[in-house]
């Protein structure tokens, strides 16, 4: 007989339970099926046979997905998820809790409640009541027990006392005694013990608190700087970011927990991302330093300082460091950098060309797409992908990529964490936490998790990279003293103190810098920055859910606006790429965006546009999947009205402009209901309401005042950008 399989999917609507709600859908498998022998005979060619001599069998099996549920059902469906064919539950289950739930909570649940094979309450023990039952149960436990340790050890890292894992250890030799899951409790309990103090290989902060005895801080000498090789300080910033995005716990990255981070009893939370920001801003400092910091350096030495900067930024692209060579471009695209026209006069044709290209890696066109698609394409790829639209670049690039092929390693990927940062904030600003009933929306974790699996697809990929540290580089790395903003901004003008706005340079270095000054500030016209140096930004709180900067830094990258985890949000105006990681605080730090930038406000290629599928840079859906994503196919997003609601941005009037937070509006509401949540997002307390007015920014001289019980969504200028100010009443 011949076989061949047909599968289609049908909506098989919903299952409401007590404390749960399940997705339905049907899987219908067709079976043909017929007789080889005499196939021909009967006008078939091969195994292909008319119509009417094949058998078709339908089979039909029903898979159920939670959809939402009470804290207990979701635990209890970790146990019952593989007979439901909803597959992937364990593994979204466990990257996403921590959003509404505490390891605790889980395991004394799953222990104590669905776990205890006498007293259980579980389904199948307390109808079977049978041997075979507990068997089944044993097995049920200890798959997801295997699952929470392979995936998510770092749950059970809680020093000094180690609750859960004792609670676990605990229970294993009671109900399992001398199993090899006990041992590997054992062995992860004495693990933790002996990591209570963990360091980085002696990297992972730059502060002059890691620095040994004798040491100094220390600005950048140009010849010593020069002496390293561009591939040599490409390979130890790609060592250094590989150490740290390895050990980044993905649920440190969810907008819930990520957006918490600035609440004064949250200092030490999401301690990862952090120290992936702080390396980011090291790298970001050492540029600006390493062309700043010496005033005898002749403005050709200085262009020969950018140039190398270019070159290892290239040198990343090659190792596929996303991180370090963004970093890299915004310190370049930063003001005090920016501002040096004679220097940048000065750079050969052929970098600035490279430089170019490198920065529309990071092109904030259609939400990023240039870069989403380049990260997904060579995730697993063996090597980067160097097409150049340069000839010259093109030579020079295969010539150092056949080198590194030539090696016979292949390479991971270092991705710039804050894409994936902004997509999880502006998902958990967007959708609910809870939905009728008070059950946790678990379509939104599924939702989240597919940012989380990108995560941990590249994290797994950083295994093949092999890099040894070279402690010479990295401890003139830590020695460096990073310039204040407005040590570098002062710096800056007495470097082109000779300069005048109104020079004529020669007509081809003329274009090359109209063309720089396109990339920085999406104008042809060059604005000199004011006299003064710019005043360091007080800093903001943070709280909810929110896409918003957390604080503004005194490091100084200007002409753009300030983000948290240095990204730019979805469908933000400003360049992209003049941006840095505030290394105290964890956020990006910039001034003021230009003026050029106001009004654009396009929210094209949005990853909430139902138009922009993953192939347009959008968070992949899982469509492919066997389960159906129930999630609104139209989410809100900043800057349009859809669907009768959309995201504004609310900042607090005497602070930074761009110290904003993001609140989620509908066509129902008004100003008191909006004002009390932006008040309760700034940590503030929301009674105060009346106290305050809501304004939207509709330029720089003109505002609109709300009266108090207005609606804001049908109030509101929709022609502008969606920015708005609480102040307090007069």
């Amino acid at each position: 007989f011949s076989f061949s399989w047909q599968t289609t999917f049908q909506d098989g609507g919903e299952e409401v339970e007590d404390g749960a709600v399940y997705n339905v859908t049907l899987k219908k498998v067709q079976i043909q099926q017929a007789a080889n022998k005499g196939a021909r005979w009967l006008g078939g060619e091969g195994d292909q046979l008319p119509p009417e001599h094949t058998v078709r069998q339908y089979e039909t099996s029903k898979i159920r997905a939670i959809k939402a549920g009470t804290l207990e059902k979701l635990v209890e469906n970790l146990l019952t998820a593989f007979g439901d064919a909803d597959f992937s539950y364990i593994s979204i289950f466990l990257a996403t809790y921590r959003a509404f739930a505490s390891p605790r909570a889980v395991l004394e649940l799953l222990l104590d409640r669905f776990g205890n094979l006498e007293t259980s309450s579980h389904g199948e023990v307390a109808n079977l009541n049978s041997l075979e039952s507990e068997m089944v149960l044993r097995v049920e436990i200890a798959s997801v027990l295997r699952a929470w340790l392979d995936q998510c050890s770092e749950d059970f890292r809680e020093p000094p006392d180690y609750m859960c894992l004792l609670k676990l250890l605990d229970y294993l030799k009671n109900n399992m005694p001398n199993s090899d899951m006990e041992s590997r409790v054992q062995n992860l309990l004495k693990q933790f013990q002996n990591q209570e103090v963990e360091t980085v290989d002696g990297f992972c902060s730059t502060s002059s608190s890691d620095l040994v005895d004798g040491e100094e801080l220390e600005i950048s000498n140009p010849e010593e700087f020069s002496s390293f090789q561009d591939h040599v300080v490409a390979e130890q910033l790609t060592y250094m970011d590989v150490m740290l995005f390895r050990r980044v716990v993905p649920y440190h990255c969810l907008g819930s927990i990520w957006s918490q981070r600035d609440k004064k009893e949250n200092k030490n939370l999401a301690p990862t991302v952090r120290a992936t920001i702080t390396q980011f801003n090291a790298v970001t400092k050492c540029v600006i330093s390493t062309i700043l910091g010496t005033r005898e350096v002749k403005i050709q030495q200085r262009a020969k300082i950018i140039e190398k900067w270019i070159h290892i930024a290239h040198e990343c692209r090659i190792l596929k460091n996303f991180s370090s060579l963004r970093a890299i471009i915004s310190a370049l695209q930063s003001n005090s950098i920016y501002r040096l026209k004679t220097t940048w006069m000065c750079v050969s044709k052929d970098i600035l060309l490279m430089y170019e290209e490198l920065s529309e890696i990071f092109s904030d066109h259609d939400n990023y797409l240039t870069s989403r698609e380049l990260l997904m394409k060579e995730a697993t790829s063996k090597f980067a992908n160097l097409d150049s639209s340069e000839k010259e670049n093109q030579k020079k690039s295969q010539k150092r990529l056949q080198l590194q092929k030539n090696k016979g390693v292949m390479q991971g990927t270092v991705p710039y964490l804050g894409t994936f940062l902004t997509d999880l904030i502006m998902l958990d600003t967007a959708l609910q936490d809870y939905v009728e009933g008070g059950l946790i929306n678990f379509e939104k974790r599924r939702r989240e998790f597919e940012v989380i699996a990108q995560i941990k697809l590249l994290q797994s990929s950083c295994n093949s990279y092999c890099l040894k540290p070279d402690q010479k580089f990295i401890q003139w790395f830590r020695r460096q003293r990073h310039l204040t903003e407005e040590e570098s901004y002062k710096l800056s003008r007495e470097a082109e103190v000779a300069a005048d706005t109104n020079i004529l340079s020669p007509k081809s270095q003329k274009s090359m810098v109209k063309r720089i000054s396109t990339l920085f500030l999406g104008t042809d016209m060059f604005t000199p920055p004011k006299e003064q140096p710019l005043k360091s930004s007080p800093v903001g709180g943070s709280s909810g859910e929110s896409t918003d900067s957390a604080s503004v830094s005194s490091c100084e990258f200007n002409h753009s606006e300030t983000e948290d985890v240095c990204v730019t949000p979805v469908s933000s105006p400003e360049d992209p790429l003049k941006k840095g990681y505030d290394s105290d605080k964890g956020s990006i730090s910039s001034d003021k965006g230009s003026d050029s930038s106001k009004g654009s406000g396009s929210s094209k290629g949005s990853i909430f546009d139902p138009g922009s599928g993953s192939d347009s840079g959008s968070i992949p859906t899982r469509d492919s999947g066997l389960v159906p994503s129930s999630a609104p196919k139209v989410l809100p997003v900043y800057n349009r009205q859809s669907g009768g609601s959309c995201i504004i941005r609310v900042s607090m009037d005497g602070l930074h402009a761009s110290v904003y937070k993001s609140i989620l509006i509908t066509n129902q509401d008004r100003i008191p209901d909006v004002t009390q949540r932006a008040l309760l997002k700034h940590n503030l307390e929301p009674d105060a309401a009346e106290d305050y007015e809501l304004v939207q920014v509709i330029s720089e001289d003109k505002e609109l005042v709300f009266p108090r019980d207005a609606n804001v969504f049908y109030g509101m200028n929709s022609h502008v950008n969606f920015d708005f100010i609480l102040r307090k009443k007069a």
